[in-house]
């Protein structure tokens, strides 16, 4: 298997908020299977023949060529406004999945419903969810605007450095499966790309496992030319009629003939399925093999070879599943699709405090962007469908009167979408950042603690910022806390991984440094200090003590209901 992780536009940074792809490759013995998806379960549109708009409109504007790699401006929004079908996905974006701490915690879908087929040709819809070992976990909007100036490939650096070390990441591989017989039996329309089956109705069904045991030798030839499609499935696995699949289906191929240069980039190492290929297709660019004799069907002059497998099929043989149409074929919207902002609903009624607040705030950044107050104006009514204290807020925060109540919107909730209950267990590959000053004439780079045990000095503070780490620690020593406390990076190293939420502990004299970055003393000295992740040895806590509380305060991944969070 070959996993993939795609970025956005060339040049920006992968800690922006963004779709990211989740595709996986298959190399089995009856040829390439390619599971496509994204990092989120539901797409902007419902039918491919939007895509070429929703592209144009996303895309930085003509007259001014901005923004690079974003969406907050005016086409993008009025776009959306005018597109109802965007709510949901719309939802996930100004969430904080679209920010994930690290691939290796990010969730992937194949997004559409496809079909299992049995051997005689009975069919089961099925929905492809990839799970991550360590949980589902996100940075929060300015710790990533930050970590995209310190280190624009923090999220690939920390996939790198992870399988180099031998941490490899995994994913549980599960499935969602739909009688045939159950098709109409949701409120929503199982085809429909812009809707998720809750798993409160279809319970996951693990089949198996993903785990990035090493990394590519070589990007450009095995990242770079990596072709994934939709269309590329293997007896057993077949489409359904979604519209924006249909769509996908056939543009994918174009794509990857100009991009890879020609017909036969199926040859290229990473794309070469490990079976043997029998087809009639001989000539165009990048050919790496020299075939003799014919290669049309049937002919006399090369024996009959290369013949068809027949239309009996037989092992190894590709047989789409058969499905009985009637009536007349026309292009028109489903009324089953028509239904835009349950699922937004439901996605919003979902979500902890603060998360909705961190939806509330991508809003507000987004839409503050748009020039165009008519655009603002619709797509606050727009969330209005969705909740009304969302929509309140919302136009709150761009100056907008909020926009009048709109009955029967659903109530319905899924603990399974809150990342409050997707946290993981464990803390492994959490990095903790230790504070301290060492003598500049400690010529090794090393510190020295008070048992005469040493640690190397991993980077000089200039180079790094909180964003970079899961906690901090500071270490005690007069003399060393001193200096910290006289400089503005530490303190400010401190305030930031206090105000985004990390957990924060400091031994002995290091607490001082916890004061000097303003951090409410109620917190760092109250009872309900370690409730907010805040762990000082208080002058009675041994190292080891401490060390086990900040390792329980590193499996809260964050503390956001903590006093005074910039999020």
């Amino acid at each position: 298997m070959r996993f993939s992780t795609v970025q956005g536009p060339r040049g920006s940074a992968d800690t922006v908020r963004d779709v990211r792809g989740f595709a996986t490759k298959f190399y089995t013995r009856e040829g390439n299977y390619d599971l496509v998806g994204n990092n989120m379960p539901v797409f902007f549109i419902q039918d491919a023949v939007k895509f070429p708009d929703f592209v144009h409109a996303v895309k930085m504007e003509p007259q001014h060529e901005m923004p690079t790699g974003g969406s907050a401006h005016d086409t993008f929004w009025d776009f959306a406004s005018l597109q109802p079908e965007t709510t949901h996905m719309l939802m996930w974006l100004m969430s904080d999945r679209a920010i994930p701490r690290s691939f290796r915690m990010m969730q992937g879908f194949g997004v559409h419903t496809f079909r299992f087929v049995t051997a005689d040709g009975r069919g089961t819809f099925v929905k492809f969810h990839w799970k991550p070992k360590l949980g589902v976990n996100s940075l929060v909007w300015d710790e990533a605007q930050i970590a995209a100036g310190r280190d624009p490939d923090f999220n690939r650096r920390d996939l790198w450095e992870a399988i180099e070390a031998g941490e490899y990441p995994e994913w549980e591989l599960g499935v969602q499966l739909v009688p045939e017989s159950d098709e109409f039996a949701f409120d929503f329309d199982l085809l429909d790309a812009t809707k998720i089956i809750p798993e409160e109705l279809v319970p996951l069904r693990p089949v198996g496992r993903l785990v990035l045991d090493r990394n590519p030798q070589n990007f450009f030839a095995e990242t770079e030319q990596v072709a994934f499609h939709t269309a590329n499935v293997v007896p057993g696995i077949d489409f359904t009629n979604d519209p924006l699949l249909q769509g996908r289906n056939f543009s994918y191929l174009d794509t990857q003939l100009i991009r890879l240069g020609g017909p036969n980039f199926s040859q290229i190492p990473v794309n070469r399925p490990v079976a043997d290929v029998h087809h009639n297709h001989r000539d165009g660019f990048g050919q790496q093999v020299i075939h003799p004799g014919t290669n049309y069907f049937p002919n006399s002059l090369g024996g009959g070879c290369p013949a068809h497998a027949g239309s009996g099929g037989g092992p190894g043989v590709f047989r789409h599943y058969a499905q009985r149409v009637d009536g007349e074929k026309i292009k028109v919207r489903s009324d089953s699709f028509q239904d835009h902002y349950s699922q937004a609903a439901l996605f919003w009624n979902s979500m902890s405090d603060w998360e909705r607040r961190h939806i509330v705030e991508a809003f507000r950044f987004e839409l503050g962007k748009v020039g165009s107050v008519p655009v603002r104006e619709r797509m606050v009514g727009n969330l209005a469908h969705v909740n009304g204290d969302l929509a309140a807020q919302v136009a709150d925060g761009l100056g907008l009167p909020a926009p009048a109540p709109v009955a029967g919107i659903t109530t319905a909730s899924s603990p399974a979408l809150s990342q409050e209950n997707l946290r993981g267990a464990g803390i492994r590959t959490r990095k903790v950042c230790l504070l301290y000053v060492y003598k500049r004439q400690a010529k090794d780079g090393t510190v020295r603690g008070a048992d005469n045990g040493t640690l190397d000095v991993d980077r000089a503070l200039p180079t790094m910022a909180s964003v970079l780490y899961d906690a901090v620690l500071v270490a005690d020593g007069k003399e060393a806390v001193a200096a910290l406390a006289a400089d503005p990076a530490s303190v400010r190293f401190v305030e930031e991984a206090y105000r985004h939420g990390k957990p924060v502990a400091a031994f002995g004299e290091g607490t001082r440094l916890l004061t000097e970055a303003k951090l409410p003393e109620a917190v760092v000295l109250g009872d309900s200090a370690p409730d907010y992740g805040i762990l000082t040895s208080n002058g009675t806590a041994s190292p080891q003590d401490l060390a086990d509380a900040l390792a329980t305060a590193l499996e809260q991944h964050r503390f956001p209901r903590r006093p005074g969070l910039l999020n």
